[in-house]
């Protein structure tokens, strides 16, 4: 018998059909919870929903984009004068572009034998027979040829290698900071496409007349100079929150953001590019902190090749564009609408779940507002409730129960 009343209770009562009723509590403490959790809703959709986050909008978030970028800039490294070509990398642009602020060189280097740093592991030595060989250290700097040899002048031993001499951290010269890059400017030029929309906009106003002598005098500024898309290095580190001088030491990487959010509902003239600088390596004393890298200028004496090994320390710009275009559509309108119509009703949940859990004689509200027919009680019986509770029936009229209810 167990089994079957809990088939006829659970699986049979799957079939019941459930008709809503509305209770009228007048309960005012209830009521200005009910107003106010409705005031809230309503307030949230219009003014987030549709006003800040344009839910009236059909858009586009992914749009194409090119950036070109070039630098310009002078500075004096003891008697000799370095241009663009000199401290720049790459020297055609893109969206990263660098430059050298400090160096540290290593003159006339060529291939021969040399002594391995004593720093590397199991470099120092007392006989050949420490020495192994054809042995390759990846920590050194080249392949081992199995003799012991002076470590340049010094009266201690190392292994001698092939490579090119002399090595790099024996013989480098650390160079001083360029004081004048903190004035280099960079030159950024980016167009964006939002194809959805058809819509082509460039970081630079076009002028026909006094475009180029624009951009000859202008430096960017969010207020005066928006459409000037030429920035300051030491402007860069500045809004990047870091030290020009710190960065000459360590170098680092600065991502500059182009941000355009375009409302095509105004003019497209209106949409604009906002820009924004943030350190993207990290900087807290790491040993990979910073950004620097090496190459080699190479040429011939003798009939002989060298090359001078320059190990360069700098800032690296990449920059990286964020785009989203949004337009009035019909349909994202109704959507959301709905949407807001629909969450109004978390109201009542909330406000039954308060009249039936923490208000003074939810056992009686929580009576009359779930009804089953098959429990339904004699009709000469007479109920009394409290005068703030009225019960709306579909089909029957008002009823005020604070002087009994005939069921």
């Amino acid at each position: 018998m167990g089994l079957l009343e809990f088939i006829k209770d659970y699986f049979i009562g799957f079939l019941d059909y459930e008709t809503p009723k509305v209770m009228v509590v007048k309960n005012k403490k209830l009521g200005v919870i009910y107003r106010g959790v409705q005031f809230f809703v309503i307030t949230y959709f219009i003014w987030y929903v549709f006003i800040s986050q344009k839910a009236y909008q059909d858009s586009e978030t992914r749009p194409e984009n090119s950036v070109y970028t070039k630098m310009k800039g002078i500075a004096l490294q003891g008697d000799h004068v370095l241009d663009m070509v000199e401290y720049v990398r790459p020297s055609e642009g893109g969206d990263v572009i660098s430059t050298i602020l400090r160096r540290v060189v290593t003159h006339n280097q060529r291939q021969g034998t040399c002594a391995e740093h004593f720093t590397v592991p199991n470099a120092n030595c007392s006989k050949d027979s420490d020495c192994i060989s054809g042995k390759v250290d990846f920590d050194g700097n080249g392949q081992r040829t199995g003799r012991c040899v002076p470590y340049y002048n010094q009266t201690f031993k190392t292994c001698e290698i092939q490579t090119w001499c002399p090595i790099e951290d024996y013989a480098a010269i650390r160079e001083p900071a360029l004081a004048e890059a903190i004035n280099f400017t960079v030159y950024i030029k980016n167009a964006i496409h939002f194809p959805k929309f058809k819509v082509l906009r460039g970081n630079i106003k076009p002028n026909k007349r006094n475009g180029q002598k624009y951009l000859n005098k202008c430096h960017y500024n969010e207020e005066k100079h928006p459409y000037c898309p030429i920035f300051r290095l030491g402007y860069i580190a500045e809004q990047a929150r870091e030290k020009f001088s710190e960065l000459c030491r360590t170098g680092g990487v600065i991502g500059v953001f182009i941000n355009w959010k375009c409302d095509l509902d105004l003019d497209p003239s209106e949409c604009k590019p906002t820009y924004s600088f943030r350190r993207l390596d990290l900087r807290k004393n790491l040993p990979s902190s910073g950004y620097n890298f090496r190459f080699a200028k190479y040429y011939s004496k003798d009939g002989e090749e060298f090359r001078t090994l320059i190990k360069a320390f700098g800032i690296r710009l990449d920059v990286i564009v964020h785009g989203h275009a949004g337009r009035f559509s019909i349909i994202p309108t109704i959507i959301n609408t709905v949407t807001a119509m629909t969450s109004v009703g978390i109201c009542s949940i909330i406000c039954d779940w308060i009249m039936l859990t923490f208000i003074d004689k939810n056992a009686i509200y929580s009576g009359r507002k779930f009804d089953d027919d098959s429990k339904v009680p004699n009709p000469s019986q007479t109920f009394t409730l409290p005068t703030e509770f009225t019960i709306i029936s579909y089909g029957s009229t008002h009823s005020d129960l604070s002087e009994g209810v005939a069921l």
